[in-house]
């Protein structure tokens, strides 16, 4: 008799991690794959951030830390946000998470009881609502419109009764930003019908022709989610952070305590060197914005003309209804012919998604130039271009 397993046990794959595995099985055969799926920087951790670990390890053990996190890293986040956004953030609201998927389950943990209701905008990353659906609540999808940059709006809102919104600028898979005065009047809306309002903010840093807005400009009584994946170019450390009000820190650290114990410590000390890689930081954001511009002039020949607008991160969502209505068979041929790599529209939108995909452009310039190619080749052979 086979094991029973759990009700909240059934959920999607994230099937860009999906795409990965069969693009890594395709590179295990000895051909090559371009990988324009995953939402990973092609650089590694800033090489200061990598000699101050090293020199650290040397020098200390590495073990358990306070559950909130080691107090230099959250002064040096505190600072960022003075440097970012001109703001004085008690560094006591800080606590550090196993990447931001960890600080995901602390907020949902923390301000939501089974059942509760939180809307999320659709298109979104799919992971906020299979993590939801795991702690038994209900992810409310929020439909947007590219009118409004696929970003919800309190008219959007007024539709819904939610006991959470999570929102995300930039945002995964539009690359959309919310403008300040939007953003603000989503952080009121929330504040007078006591919502509990959460910020994915992960992709702050990376932005190209206007500056993010932070919630916490407007509002301490709300959860900002942050990591060192994106911007820092540090996926694989598994390190992020968030901010919470003053009132909340003992409740998120007892929850911290007990699901997590603590976030790596390597992690941690990785992290701190990481705020004197600047210099190599902004080099990375040039190359995300040479890649971006070469995609956005080129696509357009591939038949590519409907894409959202990327105001930051590092993605293309594309309009395929002109060649495909099963953006998955879409992907899976780009990979298996093309060998390209990328992300099917369903991944982010269960309800619209079947026409669209995701396209990264995180990776090297020299491989973002050969993914171009390629796609333009498949595209030929397949004879969705004359």
């Amino acid at each position: 008799m086979k094991m029973k397993s759990s009700k909240r046990s059934i959920i999607n794959p994230f099937i860009v991690m999906d795409i990965m595995e069969r693009a890594n099985s395709i590179e295990q055969k000895g051909q090559t794959v371009v990988h324009m799926e995953v939402g990973q920087p092609g650089t590694s951790a800033p090489e200061a951030a990598k000699n101050f670990l090293k020199k650290s390890m040397e020098d200390n053990p590495m073990g358990y830390t306070v559950a909130l996190g080691l107090p230099d890293l959250r002064k040096k986040i505190a600072e960022l946000y003075g440097d970012w956004y001109g703001l004085d953030v008690d560094w006591n609201r800080i606590i550090i998470t196993g990447g931001s998927s960890a600080g995901f389950i602390l907020a949902f943990t923390a301000l939501f009881d089974k059942l509760d209701k939180v809307g999320l905008a659709n298109p979104g990353y799919p992971s906020y609502r299979q993590i939801m659906k795991t702690l038994n609540l209900d992810p409310i999808l929020i439909n947007t419109t590219e009118k409004n940059k696929y970003q919800p709006t309190p008219n959007d809102l007024s539709r819904y009764n939610i006991n959470g919104l999570l929102i995300a600028s930039p945002g995964n898979p539009t690359g959309s930003m919310i403008d300040r005065e939007p953003l603000e009047a989503l952080v009121n809306y929330c504040a007078d019908r006591k919502i509990s309002l959460i910020s994915d903010e992960i992709y702050h840093g990376i932005q190209y022709d206007m500056q993010p807005s932070t919630v916490l400009e407007f509002s301490d009584n709300c959860y900002i989610i942050n990591s060192f994946s994106k911007y820092f170019s540090m996926t694989g450390w598994r390190i992020g952070w968030i901010v919470v009000p003053k009132e909340h820190v003992r409740i998120v650290e007892r929850i911290q305590q007990n699901m997590f114990i603590c976030a790596s410590h390597a992690s941690q000390i990785l992290a701190i060197g990481a705020f004197e890689g600047k210099v190599e930081l902004e080099k990375n954001l040039m190359t995300y914005r040479d890649n971006r511009e070469k995609l956005l002039n080129v696509l357009p020949e591939f038949g590519f003309n409907n894409i959202a607008p990327p105001d930051g991160a590092f993605y293309l969502y594309i309009d395929i209804s002109e060649f495909s209505s099963d953006s998955y068979d879409f992907v899976k041929k780009m990979l298996d012919v093309g060998g390209v790599a990328i992300t099917p529209g369903i991944d982010f939108d269960p309800i619209n998604g079947k026409s669209k995909i995701r396209l990264s452009y995180a990776r090297s310039t020299p491989e973002i130039l050969n993914g171009i190619e390629r796609i333009k080749i498949f595209m030929r052979e397949k004879k969705y271009l004359q």
